[in-house]
């Protein structure tokens, strides 16, 4: 029977996975279901349907660069409500606007804050899988596996308020992905009253040897380009394979159960190995994943395709969090942590126009979602060869 200590640690990071789900679940993936909507009441391309994301990743890694900055001079706490907080109303406000200016702009700052709920949430998720009691690789999988909550939250919401008999219905989609986002943001704040996040705990700050971490680095930067394309584009492949609304929903709501169940799954992976082995084999499984709906339209496929690539995707993410705790000393993880949400970012800002503008040529669609499995490939292929850093490497970071 899990010890008290261990049930409150896992207490707070379902807390702080709550801030997960708003700054991926709602601010990034529920992006997918808003598409197809938004792209026939606009008459957008395929491309600027991806550029809206894009938009969104950039935002995403100017937050991600300028988070160490705030990590200095605010409580990690602090930065992920205030973040939290800002993303649910520039979630709501998406939908008083129909210019495409304006949504790019949202977009943007949209990115700009959930980063700081990000890697804010991340900072303290790491400190947590060291202080608290409960296996490190399930906290880190509880937090990064909130954003399945997220994924599920916009599956309930938004097929059926875009289906209102009522002009631009996506609107009322974004404003009511805004109120639960705020809500997240109350019962997070709540749930953590009174825990202890100063900085001071983990140590003074210290350098992180990016270097080392190249090809760790390299591999999740083609992760974040190659996964992007199916989050944002996987919806609309199904529009166009002519799968009714409550197919779409029973899917991403698949999607997004397995994304929380990806928290048990992975854990031991992520506590085995301190080196580049699951970001690979992880990479491996979501190429898999990507091209199932590449090669056939039967549901089985679509279905088996969204089950796995729920219960991996996030899981890539936690392993780079555990890659910076394996292998750095706590003083060097906000900027270890940093360094890969910007290689992150970074992938994302080209893999959605990317997957766009092959998908407006002869490939279509299936086309562009063969180039994202192709990259995840890449990555994985990279991952392995991150090695994991020697005792006196992890110590002496500098």
């Amino acid at each position: 029977m899990p010890s008290a200590d261990s049930r409150s640690t896992l207490r707070v990071a379902m807390a702080l996975a709550l801030a997960t789900a708003v700054s991926l679940g709602l601010a990034r993936f529920s992006y997918a279901l808003m598409l197809p909507p938004m792209r026939a009441d606009l008459g957008w391309s395929y491309l600027t349907g991806g550029a809206m994301n894009t938009v969104n990743a950039a935002g995403y890694l100017l937050g991600a660069m300028l988070a160490p900055w705030w990590l200095r001079r605010f409580h990690a706490r602090t930065v992920l409500l205030v973040s939290t907080v800002l993303t649910g109303v520039l979630l709501a406000l998406h939908g008083a606007v129909r210019d495409d200016v304006a949504l790019y702009t949202l977009r943007f700052l949209t990115g700009w804050a959930s980063a700081g709920t990000f890697v804010g949430g991340g900072l303290l998720a790491a400190r947590l899988a060291t202080t608290g009691g409960a296996p490190p690789g399930l906290v880190l999988g509880i937090y990064y596996g909130g954003a399945g909550v997220g994924i599920v939250v916009a599956s309930l919401l938004v097929p059926p308020l875009t289906a209102l008999p009522v002009a631009h219905a996506w609107q009322w989609a974004w404003m009511a992905l805004g109120a639960a986002g705020l809500l997240a943001a109350a019962v997070t704040g709540t749930a953590t009253r009174g825990w202890q996040d100063d900085a001071a705990t983990a140590g003074p700050p210290e350098p992180f040897p990016l270097p080392r971490f190249a090809f760790g680095l390299a591999a999740y930067l083609c992760f974040g380009l190659g996964y992007i394309g199916y989050m944002t584009f996987i919806v609309t492949l199904l529009r166009e394979q002519q799968r009714g609304g409550g197919f779409i929903t029973a899917f991403y709501t698949l999607l997004g159960v397995a994304t929380v169940a990806s928290s048990w799954l992975w854990a031991g992976l992520l506590q085995r190995h301190r080196g580049g082995v699951p970001l690979a084999v992880l990479n491996a499984l979501l190429a898999v994943a990507t091209l199932l709906p590449v090669a056939s339209a039967h549901p089985v496929a679509v279905f088996l395709s969204g089950a796995l690539f729920g219960s991996v995707f996030l899981s890539v993410v936690a392993s780079t969090t555990a890659l910076v705790r394996h292998n750095a000393p706590p003083g060097a993880w906000p900027r270890g942590i940093s360094a890969f949400t910007i290689a992150f970012a970074a992938g994302q800002i080209v893999g959605p126009s990317g997957v766009g503008w092959v998908a407006d040529g002869p490939w279509g669609l299936r086309g562009g979602l063969a180039a994202s499995a192709g990259v995840l490939l890449l990555a994985c292929a990279l991952a392995l060869l991150q090695r994991p850093l020697a005792s006196s490497e992890r110590a002496n970071p500098g």
